[in-house]
């Protein structure tokens, strides 16, 4: 399973076979069942995840009890809650197999290690995060600029997979609308296509 990481790695960056066997043995895979928390809301967050297959979401519950997903990965993404990570601090957040899900488990002690013994490896991550902090940038457009109609056809014209793959109560959630209202945008896409 470690050779989905390698393969990711090696989109981004060169690595030896050695600098890839290195990181091979010092990461850990783990099997997730559907709806298993990962990371539970008030616990330090202390592994990042890379998707081997299957799907996860981070969310929070808000006042009303009601669940907010504020992201999604699938395969050759990582997830994890960086503030509570680095500053060793309760998480604000839970993590949770959307799918039946393999991952690679990286903890903190083994990426500080990788990234001093292989170069590659934090060039890699430099690289990662620089795509999602503009993703993230994106999405924060998106929810200021777009109407909720527009939001929806613009996701669903970026991450196709997401729309087809994820409940429609969690996307719904992720794009700060209603399961109904997203029931009707759906309706309007399949007549526009029929």
């Amino acid at each position: 399973m470690s050779r989905e990481l390698i393969q990711h790695i090696r989109q981004f960056t060169e690595l030896t076979d050695d600098q890839a066997d290195f990181i091979t043995a010092s990461v850990s895979e783990r099997k997730v069942l559907k709806k298993e928390l990962l990371l539970t809301t008030g616990d330090i967050c202390r592994v990042n995840y890379f998707v081997v297959s299957g799907c996860l979401r981070m969310f929070f519950t808000d006042e009303q009890g009601m669940e907010r997903t504020i992201q999604f990965a699938i395969e050759n993404w990582w997830m994890t809650d960086y503030t509570s990570k680095d500053r060793n601090v309760p998480s604000q957040y839970s993590i949770q197999a959307v799918e039946d899900s393999m991952v690679i488990s990286l903890d903190n002690e083994t990426s500080e290690k990788l990234f001093a013994t292989v170069p590659a490896f934090e060039t890699y991550f430099r690289k990662i995060l620089q795509r999602a902090y503009a993703a993230s940038l994106f999405r924060i457009g998106l929810l200021y600029s777009r109407s909720k109609e527009e939001m929806f056809f613009g996701f669903q014209l970026k991450y196709p997979e997401f729309v087809q793959r994820v409940p429609q109560y969690m996307l719904a959630s992720l794009l700060g609308m209603t399961p109904e209202y997203l029931s009707e945008l759906r309706k309007k896409t399949d007549s526009s296509v029929s």
